[in-house]
């Protein structure tokens, strides 16, 4: 199966937050509500530094991502 780069979710246990869900490496889930992200990768040091750098971009893209969605339902 062909996973989306991007996936759009919700949990009623949770009203306020919205999830996306991001499927390439490095794997994460972002809480749209606080910025909070939480990996699905181990990093070494190595890595650490260079993550650290892309965060912000991977951001903008989630929330690029929820923006784009948001408005084809609007539409």
């Amino acid at each position: 199966m062909e996973l989306p780069k991007f996936i759009l979710g919700d949990n009623t246990d949770h009203p306020d937050a919205i999830y996306i869900i991001h499927t390439e490496f490095p794997r994460f889930i972002i809480n749209l509500e606080n910025d909070e992200v939480e990996w699905f990768e181990e990093f070494d040091p190595q890595d650490q530094k260079e993550l650290e750098t892309e965060t912000e971009n991977y951001i903008r893209q989630a929330t690029e991502f929820y923006d784009r969605e948001v408005q084809r339902y609007e539409d």
